[in-house]
């Protein structure tokens, strides 16, 4: 009976690898072609206590290449507690922002709900000059030809949300490359989902949506008093709306670099901030993923007592293993390509083993425990 439950568990984690697998080659590379742009962008991000890293995310946005007239930048203080608003003046007064006045600016935050960032976005997006709004956070860099390959994709296909890709910008230590693993897996489950038409994922850090149709759908409303979740859960308003406009962006140009955190205290309150959002997730799809790869990734512990007891034969519990680590080792290898970042998976034979692990202990400790995030305290 435990031999079967083992079999059925892995058979049906391969299924579902398996299919973003499949979904992640039937959404196809997106590349710009030269157009002309047309389309008039409100780039809004929150930040709170980011001294070290918002130098990066301005010089980047200087860099740009999209034309300064058809964009604007909307900087929201979440009541810093450090010098951000002063490295913001300074920097810029050094490298003056050659736009018209008025097309970057610094707002605050203007706090109603249980949930900081969602408030930062609300407040942005009232006063935001634009119908398109792009979501990003301060510790990100974005391409030259970020907003060229926005524009481009919204000319072509005429969506009302763009997911994004994500990436980690830095792998000089294992941890950093083990959290590199864990983001790419999850980069190829949202591509993957899109790819098999049961969208499930995005990411705050680099997602493209109407002001019109975040109006239209009440915005945030509803899921407010979850600090996090941003994303996911404009991500099911918005395809509620009208799945079919809600569409991935697969450019290398467009993907936008984040830094790792940069230890492992850090690294558990961060995915217990990520886990905080699966019960809340009215997708029952999402949760069932959740389900599965939860299940797969216990399975995987409780091999070793099961087969130290007898109640699995060797040669069974040697091919389960090889089964999940291969199918997870395709999804990774199809992703770094695309990210470019193969490099990473020189470390998959340690992280695949302690993945597991990881995985299942924020899992568990996610149903209880509260978490941090950015100096303040959150209940599940």
């Amino acid at each position: 009976m435990i031999t079967f439950i083992f079999i059925i568990t892995t058979l049906i984690y391969l299924f579902l690898i398996g299919s973003f697998i499949y979904g992640f080659d039937k959404v196809e590379v997106f590349k710009i072609s030269d157009l002309k742009p047309k389309t008039k962008f409100s780039v809004i991000v929150p930040f709170r206590n980011e001294t070290e890293n918002l130098p990066k995310l301005l010089a980047s946005i200087l860099q740009l290449n999209y034309p300064k007239s058809m964009f604007e930048i909307i900087l929201v203080n979440d009541d810093s507690e450090d010098d951000s608003v002063q490295v913001i003046n300074n920097f810029l007064q050094k490298r003056p922002f050659d736009c018209a006045q008025g097309d970057i600016r610094i707002i605050q935050n203007k706090r109603v709900t249980n949930s900081p960032k969602k408030d930062a976005i609300n407040t942005a997006i009232n006063i935001a000059h634009h119908d398109w709004i792009i979501t990003t956070d301060a510790d990100c860099t974005l391409p030259k030809y970020w907003l060229d390959t926005f524009d481009e994709f919204i000319q072509t296909n005429q969506p009302n949300c763009i997911v994004a890709p994500v990436s980690y910008s830095d792998s000089n230590s294992f941890l950093k490359r083990f959290q590199a693993l864990d983001l790419l897996s999850l980069q190829g489950a949202t591509i993957g989902g899109f790819g098999i038409k049961l969208p499930f994922l995005s990411n705050g850090a680099n997602l493209a949506y109407r002001k019109s149709t975040f109006q239209s759908v009440n915005g945030f409303n509803g899921n407010d008093d979850i600090a996090s979740g941003d994303d996911i859960f404009l991500l099911e308003k918005l395809k509620k709306a009208d799945s079919k406009k809600v569409l991935y962006l697969k450019s290398n140009q467009a993907i936008v670099s984040t830094k790792p955190v940069i230890n492992l205290s850090a690294l558990i309150q961060q995915r217990l901030r990520w886990a905080s959002k699966t019960s809340h997730n009215p997708n029952w799809f999402s949760k069932l993923v959740g389900l599965i790869v939860f299940l797969g990734n216990l399975t995987c512990i409780a091999i070793l007592p099961i087969l130290f007891l007898g109640y699995l034969k060797p040669r069974i519990a040697i091919a389960l293993v090889v089964i999940k680590f291969s199918i997870d080792f395709l999804l990774l290898f199809k992703t770094a390509r695309f990210f470019k970042q193969e490099n990473v998976l020189f470390s998959y034979v340690w992280s695949c083993l302690i993945y597991p692990f990881f995985s299942v202990y924020i899992a568990v400790l996610s149903l209880f425990k509260p978490y941090q995030w950015k100096g303040r305290t959150f209940k599940k």
